[in-house]
């Protein structure tokens, strides 16, 4: 059955993108992001980096997606360059529960031939302009390991500066945030 999640911005697209809705046929894509080793660190904890099969962090992940898509937590979209058909990677708004808040989150990770060409910060930038022009939210996070550099460069170009540093699934993060103007 083909239901739309919730924060989907499935169908909306920016100058070089498009955004869709994940499939299992994507898995073998996705796994080629797993198999890089740079890629997990920021996007898995230390107890399931202990596992060391690509595949099942590409299972993790996907299981993730689809159990968000299922229960309205938001959920990560595929992005594809328009002018390749190319999968650059995945962003999408998620729902987060922070130091017992639910937020609502700009995720994104990009695939490594498609990063340091500006994919993440276009991407980043539609889900803002896309759930302030929804009012989803008066404000958006992006929760970012300390040592993430480049995904803390995309949340400063999206307008969001550092408002705190915490402890989320038992990771030290830094918490960006952006308010809706």
């Amino acid at each position: 059955m083909y239901t739309t999640f919730k924060y989907s911005l499935e169908g909306q697209e920016t100058e070089r993108l498009l955004f869709r809705r994940i499939t299992e046929q994507d898995f073998d894509t996705w796994l080629a992001f797993c198999k890089y080793p740079d890629s997990l660190k920021y996007i898995f904890s230390r107890e399931q980096l202990k596992v060391e099969d690509p595949i099942e962090h590409c299972r993790i992940w996907f299981n993730k997606v689809f159990h968000r898509y299922e229960n309205g937590l938001g959920g990560m979209n595929a992005l594809i360059e328009k002018k390749t058909g190319a999968f650059v990677g995945q962003c999408g708004l998620l729902i987060q529960t922070i130091d017992d808040t639910e937020e609502l989150e700009i995720g994104y990770s990009l695939m490594p031939s498609f990063r340091g060409k500006g994919y993440a910060s276009e991407a980043a930038k539609k889900c803002k302009d896309f759930a302030f022009e929804n009012h989803y939210a008066t404000s958006l996070i992006s929760v970012i390991v300390p040592e993430n550099i480049d995904s803390i460069k995309v949340a400063l170009e999206n307008g969001m500066q550092l408002e705190k540093t915490t402890i989320s699934n038992g990771e030290l993060v830094n918490i960006y945030r952006v308010n809706k103007p």
